[in-house]
């Protein structure tokens, strides 16, 4: 085949490589529906309802700007959730797991829960929420991220506004935890959508 002949079939190759390019790049990816929740998770660190227990204090050097704290300090959580900031308000479950001060010099948690939900014909009851990130506890708000989920939040995604709602004592704080995440969408969440 002449040169000549072989620069049309090229430029229609090219062109055909570039219709499904902008095809793949165009395709929508998988479904997500959205998942939005405001709960209130209950630390307290002593007395008869104490929630949260300090497995590793003061062992490291002491830290810079926190009076009484240590590098590397470490507390494990079972923390009551609640529809509202009140502990008197509806539970809706439990956050379990652990917060460790990760900074030498700032008020850093590194945070690790999982927020088993159990709130009684709840749209999410008997499903879990993964949240880790780094928590800077004199921030106003600060940011998680939501990484995974069981059950009606499986393969759950997306990120957690975190405040200290109310200090009730020195021992009760309530934390506010605003759910902005999605889930693959379902077979079902199709048929409603068709409908």
């Amino acid at each position: 085949m002449a040169a000549a002949n072989k620069i049309p079939l090229l430029l229609a190759a090219a062109a055909a490589l570039s219709l499904a390019a902008s095809a793949v790049a165009a395709a929508p990816g998988p479904r997500r529906r959205p998942v939005r929740m405001r709960l209130y998770m209950h630390d307290v660190i002593g007395g008869p309802g104490q929630t949260a227990i300090r497995l590793i204090w003061g062992a490291g050097p002491p830290h810079a700007s926190m009076p009484g704290r240590a590098f590397g300090d470490t507390v494990a959580v079972d923390d009551l959730v609640t529809e509202g900031p009140s502990i008197a308000s509806a539970a809706v479950g439990r956050a379990q797991g652990t917060y460790m001060l990760s900074s030498q010099r700032e008020a850093v948690l590194v945070v690790a829960i999982t927020v088993a939900l159990t709130s009684a014909g709840g749209p999410y009851n008997g499903s879990n929420l993964v949240i880790a990130g780094r928590d800077r506890v004199r921030d106003e708000t600060r940011e998680l991220a939501v990484v995974g989920g069981t059950g009606a939040l499986r393969g759950a995604a997306g990120y957690v506004l975190w405040r200290t709602a109310k200090v009730w004592s020195e021992i009760h704080m309530a934390l506010e935890l605003d759910v902005h995440a999605s889930v693959p969408a379902t077979a079902d969440d199709d048929a409603v959508a068709t409908e």
